[in-house]
């Protein structure tokens, strides 16, 4: 009479064969999910907004606070010039003369500011109070483009030192950001060129894909801000995150993926600092680069 296996080791075996491939799937499933989300292609790359999109609020709100800590500014002076700066932008309505407003309130803080001053106050505050602020939803995509080979930027209005020291953590490939005049070691209290904004955006990324050999129909950018449309509608791919009500009005019309890592009484508590401190400081670029108080002191 052949040997038989009883129900019981049937049934247990069948538990343990199920076991090891549910594991190895569970294993696999980053790269499977990677592999099929991002098609590996060198002509593509994806273009990320940094403040709501990649981190809760605004970068430059958090670097404003980390330098009030360290009482390189102080509190009266973050909130004049967060009034100063608010009329920048509302609802994503911009006037070109609070624009110009903007940038002259902002320069004249960051008139005389060393850079290397800048970018050690930014790498640490990066570490202390932005890490955490990070949304690992957005983050996951960025490294799903990596993963699959492409080169992901980040792009912002945000100065470029510190946009340079964001990218530098999450491990992307570079960062496009506004940029000051710098003589000597010191920013002149001059732009280079426009704030990284609404349009510039748009032409910096197309500048960025030319040089680098990108197809721009094949990349893809991200944002969850209205004024980011002209970069959005730039690309192949647009997806926004977080995005505010008119941006999620637009993405509705154009069939484009929306991705919202909110929740409750979370996303009520980043509203304040999003929308005020997004347009107010983020918008002022260099008026986080206030430490020409703490120099001259």
């Amino acid at each position: 009479m052949p040997w038989r296996v009883s129900p019981a080791e049937d049934r247990r075996r069948a538990r343990v064969a199920g076991a090891a491939s549910a594991a190895a799937a569970i294993a696999a499933a980053p790269e499977l999910e990677a592999a099929l989300a991002v098609p590996a292609d060198r002509f593509a790359a994806a273009f990320f907004d940094v403040d709501n999109t990649m981190m809760m609020g605004a970068s430059m709100y958090h670097f404003a606070k980390g330098l009030a800590a360290r009482k390189v500014v102080t509190h009266r002076d973050l909130a004049n010039f967060a009034w100063q700066q608010v009329k920048f932008r509302v609802r994503g309505v911009e006037h070109p003369e609070h624009v110009r407003a903007a940038r002259e309130n902002a320069l004249s803080f960051a008139r005389g500011i060393s850079v290397t001053e800048v970018v050690t106050l930014g790498e640490e505050i990066y570490d202390e109070v932005m890490a955490e602020r990070i949304w690992s939803g957005t983050r996951a995509l960025a490294q799903q483009h990596l993963d699959a080979g492409q080169r992901v930027w980040l792009v912002t209005a945000t100065p470029v030192e510190l946009a340079q020291i964001i990218a530098q953590r999450l491990g992307l490939n570079g960062a496009l950001g506004t940029v000051s005049e710098v003589v000597d070691g010191r920013y002149t209290g001059r732009l280079v060129g426009e704030m990284m904004h609404g349009e510039a955006k748009a032409e910096a990324v197309k500048a960025l894909a030319a040089r680098e050999g990108l197809a721009l129909a094949r990349c893809s950018a991200y944002s969850d801000s209205i004024n980011d449309l002209p970069m959005l509608s730039l690309v192949g791919e647009p997806v926004v995150i977080n995005p505010d009500a008119d941006l999620k009005a637009v993405a509705r019309e154009q069939g484009w993926q929306v991705r919202d890592f909110r929740t409750g009484r979370k996303a009520a508590r980043i509203g304040v600092p999003t929308s005020l401190a997004a347009g107010a400081l983020a918008g002022g670029i260099a008026g986080g680069l206030a430490v020409r108080r703490r120099l001259s002191a």
